[in-house]
């Protein structure tokens, strides 16, 4: 099933269920997808990667805006942007644990012989492309800094 119909469908319960954060979540994917599809040259249909770039880019920007809220106490705003990136990570694979990503990464720079921080760059490349859609950069970045250092 695709991605967008798994969106149509929560749409449909979350409204009759009332849920209104279920709601506001699984309306701005729906936006979100649309825009990336109408905008100017995209194809007819988005690959699944775009769908999970786009699905991680709004996770991403509801834990970012919570953080926010929660630094300047808050809780009654940062409360439902954590509620609504909860249900956005629902449509996303499964993600790594970190023990999973640091395994990933040290085969790349075995077997690329990557070493020191000179190598950052190349390292986060390959990473990147390997562990896409299944953890966000930001971790993968943690990750590749630690390994490189030692």
């Amino acid at each position: 099933m695709s991605l967008q119909k798994q969106i149509m469908d929560a749409l449909k319960e979350a409204m009759k269920s009332k849920d209104t954060t279920a709601l506001e979540a699984l309306r701005a994917i729906k936006s979100e997808l649309l825009l990336a599809q109408t905008q100017s040259g995209a194809k007819e249909e988005l690959s699944a990667e775009d769908e999970i770039k786009i699905l991680q880019k709004l996770v991403k920007q509801r834990k970012d805006s919570a953080a926010i809220f929660s630094e300047q106490n808050r809780l009654d705003l940062a409360d439902p942007e954590i509620a609504q990136a909860k249900i956005i990570e629902q449509f996303l694979p499964e993600q790594l644990s970190v023990e999973e990503v640091e395994a990933v990464v040290a085969s790349i720079i075995e077997n690329g012989s990557f070493s020191g921080m000179a190598s950052m760059g190349q390292v986060m490349g390959l990473a990147s492309k390997e562990l896409a859609g299944k953890i966000d950069g930001k971790t993968i970045s943690t990750v590749v800094k630690a390994l490189l250092s030692k």
